[in-house]
């Protein structure tokens, strides 16, 4: 069996209303998707989605004629493609879905069968005044959630904490709560700068205070020192890496204990076969393996099978923030969006990822 063809093809949703997310001031009026297929010479199709493909064009003979399920070789040359151009990593979540197709297997399955269900997070996404977060957190709690993650990125952190502090007034200790502080890196257009070490620390006294289960991205990305001590000084996880683009950051943040939970996005960095690596090394290190999972439905099943498959996650990212982002919004690409079951991310026994592409939506929304 070979690879016969890989497609790539680039879609956009419009949003209206338009989607404010936390880390961006720039309101989003549209939603681009980048969904890869790669197909044999047997009929069989994997499909993966995440990052734009940039730079793979002109690369493709590189995997045309190759048995597809020889990962590790298409995952080293996904690795150079990337040290020369772009991230390309839904080839590799689009192979792993072939491999499952091919040989009748999940996914999750073929990564080590750990289990099949994790405890899902509703990430939200929008910055809410004091009392709409309020109701957002026990909306959350009455839809059957175990815990919730609140993003920061006010001019003030002050007013983050008295959001935050609404949310745990309403829910008490029902609700597990995280907070994603938006400090780890900034949209193009945005010039301001991370915390400083000293910023942080006060927000950590002050979620330590109101009992968060962890504080992501705090620091800027490459400060590992400031992350380490950061760690040391307080009782809350220090969460991060979801958009480091190379596996030897990740040795190095958890040989150094820089982080207390790794979020790397498969759809992201590393693909599927890349971040195996990095689940197994942060189990040994007595680490929290929780990938990152803000592209799309696509995205997000295939870190869902990874994390099933391998890790003990507490829990799991799932983007839902309703109005405003909507499992309509988030999975238009595919036929079902990606449920729930009582509070859990339920994988199936279906082949591969276990999901159908919506090829009418697709085709309305290509990009042409």
């Amino acid at each position: 069996m070979k690879i016969a063809a890989i497609n790539v093809s680039h879609h956009r949703l419009k949003l209206d209303p338009p989607f404010r997310p936390s880390w961006d001031f720039s309101p989003r009026h549209h939603f681009d998707a980048t969904v890869v297929r790669v197909t044999t010479d047997e009929g069989h199709e994997g499909v993966g989605s995440g990052d734009a493909m940039l730079g793979f064009e002109g690369h493709e003979h590189l995997f045309l004629g190759e048995d597809p399920l020889r990962l590790e070789r298409h995952f080293r040359l996904l690795s150079n493609i990337q040290f020369h151009g772009g991230r390309c990593w839904p080839l590799d979540l689009a192979l792993w879905d072939l491999a499952g197709k091919i040989t009748g297997q999940p996914v999750w399955k073929l990564l080590g069968g750990r289990c099949d269900r994790i405890p899902a997070y509703a990430s939200s996404a929008t910055l809410r005044d004091d009392a709409e977060m309020a109701e957002t957190a026990a909306r959350f709690h009455g839809a059957g959630f175990a815990a919730m993650k609140v993003r920061f990125h006010r001019p003030d952190w002050r007013e983050d904490i008295a959001a935050l502090q609404a949310a745990r007034d309403v829910v008490g200790d029902r609700l597990t709560l995280m907070v994603d502080c938006n400090q780890g890196w900034r949209m193009a257009h945005d010039d301001a700068p991370p915390w400083s070490f000293k910023d942080a620390l006060a927000v950590a006294r002050e979620l330590e205070r109101l009992g968060v289960y962890w504080m992501e991205e705090p620091l800027f990305r490459g400060d590992a020192a400031g992350m380490r001590r950061l760690s040391d000084a307080t009782d809350i996880r220090i969460a991060g890496g979801e958009m480091n683009r190379e596996l030897h950051e990740f040795r190095a943040l958890i040989e150094g204990r820089c982080l207390d939970v790794l979020q790397p996005d498969a759809a992201l960095v590393g693909g599927i076969t890349g971040l195996r690596r990095v689940a197994v090394m942060a189990e040994e290190a007595g680490l929290v393996f929780t990938p990152h999972t803000w592209t799309n439905g696509l995205g997000l099943i295939a870190n869902a099978h990874l994390t099933a498959g391998l890790a003990a996650a507490p829990f799991i990212e799932y983007p839902f923030d309703p109005p405003e982002w909507s499992l309509q919004r988030r999975d238009f690409m595919l036929c079902e969006p990606v449920g729930l079951q009582d509070g859990m991310l339920v994988l199936s026994e279906k082949p591969g990822f276990g999901v159908e592409l919506d090829e009418e939506r697709l085709e309305r929304s290509l990009k042409r």
